[in-house]
């Protein structure tokens, strides 16, 4: 419980204080991926990392961590050294060649996620460890910046925000925010024969988050945000 609270209460200045916010989510997620085995040593793809607060951490702990993020204004001013600018759905790696292939929060904000998770088993090794998180669209935070209000339509909820904020929202639905469900990225994660669910469950949520995460309906509500590790199989 004492996590959760503190991550929520690192989300509500994500905006005012990103680096306090993310590099907390950097440790987290770093300790997630350690629950499976360290990563000193290993090869890490930080897979649309923005900023590189989670390649650092991974970094930190030893890993050969690499940055590739599409958008050259999300690195910001200082990104780390290497990281490269690639489109995950083409990244300009060789077969196999990550221990762990790493992507926090990206999911919702591509177009095509099967092709996307696809890229990302194809740099993993057989045996590599592959970690997706994503904020599905009917959780609480489904709408971003403007949730909860995008459960009344995601133009109303923006139009909302711009009159509240004096500013316009970062994410436009169909532009760069997609609308993701469990059910069907959990349907089309298991229909994969070249990789085998480790786990899903709720990245956030405090007790139970397995178990909420295998109740159809439900879980595209209270999952808030879907945690899914992978394992790459031999061929």
């Amino acid at each position: 419980m004492r996590r959760s609270l503190a991550l929520l209460r690192a989300f509500r200045h994500e905006q005012d204080d990103p680096a306090a916010c993310y590099s907390l989510l950097a440790r987290d997620a770093a300790d997630q991926v350690e629950a499976y085995g360290p990563v000193r040593g290993r090869t890490v793809v930080d897979v649309g990392g923005g900023g590189g607060y989670f390649t650092a951490e991974f970094r930190r702990r030893g890993a050969q961590a690499y940055l590739f993020e599409p958008d050259v204004a999300e690195l910001g001013r200082k990104p780390p050294d290497g990281a490269v600018v690639a489109d995950g759905y083409l990244l300009p790696l060789a077969d196999g060649v990550a221990d762990v292939c790493f992507s926090s929060n990206v999911l919702e904000h591509v177009a095509d996620p099967q092709t996307f998770l696809s890229e990302m088993v194809r740099v993993t090794r057989p045996g590599g460890l592959i970690y997706v998180s994503f904020t599905n669209w009917l959780s609480p935070w489904g709408g971003h910046e403007w949730a909860p209000w995008h459960y009344l339509g995601a133009e109303r909820a923006r139009a909302r925000y711009r009159r509240r904020t004096g500013k316009p929202a970062k994410h436009t639905l169909g532009e760069n925010l997609f609308a993701v469900h469990i059910g069907s990225t959990l349907r089309q994660v298991r229909a994969r024969d070249d990789v085998a669910v480790v786990s899903a469950r709720s990245r956030y949520w405090p007790f139970l988050a397995s178990a909420v995460a295998k109740a159809p309906g439900l879980r595209e509500f209270a999952t808030w945000n879907l945690l899914l590790i992978l394992r790459r199989c031999p061929p």
